[in-house]
C-alpha cells in the first residue's frame, strides 16, 4: 500500500491517459488487476475511477450539462443524520481535521482515519501550517451563521463535495467511507461550535 500511495499521482495520470484512449483501457485495467490486491481495509476497488471521476480527469473540464448531471446524481448519495443530530465534540473534530492518516492496510477499522482537512484549508486561529487548495474556513460558524440551511449544506459538503461541484478536489468523505457519521459530527462541531478554535481566537 505504501507503494500505491507513493505512486498515486503517476497512477492517476496514467489512468487518465488510458481512459482517454479506447485501445489502452483494457490493457491498463489488466495491469491494475494483476498489480494490486485488497489487504486489510485497503480495498482494491479504490484504485478504479468511477464514471464521474473519469469525466473530471480529462484535459478539459466536462461540459456544464455533464457537470450538472454529475452533481444531481451525487446529491442523491448524501445521507443526513437519521436522528437529526449534526454535532459531536469539537475537540474530537480538531483531532480528525489535523490527522491525515488512514485507509492503509495496517489500520484496523475505518475509525482510524483522519480527515486531513488542513491539507487544503485554513481552520484554526492557532494553526500555522495549512493548505490553500480549498477556501479558508476560519470563523466558519461566526461568518456563515448556524441556520438549518447552512448546517445541512456543510454536512452535505463534507459527505460528498461532488454534489455541489462535480470536479471538486475535496474527497467524498462520507460517500467513499473515508469518515464515519460520528466523525463527521465531530468535524461539524469543530466548524460551528463557538468554543472551537475555528471560531474563537
Amino acid at each position: 500500500m505504501k507503494k500505491l500511495l507513493l505512486a498515486a499521482p503517476l497512477l492517476w495520470a496514467l489512468q487518465g491517459v488510458a481512459l482517454a484512449n479506447d485501445e489502452l483501457r483494457p490493457a491498463f485495467k489488466a495491469m491494475l488487476d494483476a498489480s494490486f490486491k485488497t489487504t486489510g481495509i485497503a480495498a482494491k476497488y479504490r484504485i478504479y475511477q468511477l464514471d464521474f471521476q473519469a469525466a473530471c480527469s480529462q484535459p478539459k473540464p466536462p461540459p456544464a450539462s455533464v457537470q450538472k448531471a454529475i452533481e444531481a446524481a451525487q446529491m442523491q448519495t448524501i445521507r443526513y443524520p437519521a436522528d437529526g443530530h449534526y454535532f459531536g465534540d469539537w475537540r474530537e473534530g480538531e483531532k480528525i481535521a489535523i490527522s491525515g492518516r488512514g485507509l492503509t492496510w495496517t489500520d484496523k477499522t475505518p475509525t482510524d482515519n483522519g480527515g486531513g482537512c488542513y491539507n487544503c484549508h485554513q481552520m484554526s486561529h492557532h494553526e500555522i501550517a495549512y493548505g490553500t487548495i480549498g477556501p479558508s474556513l476560519l470563523n466558519y460558524g461566526n461568518v456563515r451563521g448556524r441556520s438549518e440551511d447552512i448546517i445541512k449544506y456543510t454536512w452535505g459538503k463534507i459527505w460528498n463535495a461532488k454534489a455541489f461541484n462535480a470536479c471538486s478536489n475535496m474527497p467524498r468523505n462520507g460517500d467513499a467511507e473515508i469518515l464515519t457519521e460520528e466523525q463527521i459530527r465531530h468535524l461539524m462541531a469543530y466548524l460551528f461550535d463557538p468554543a472551537s478554535p475555528v471560531n474563537k481566537p
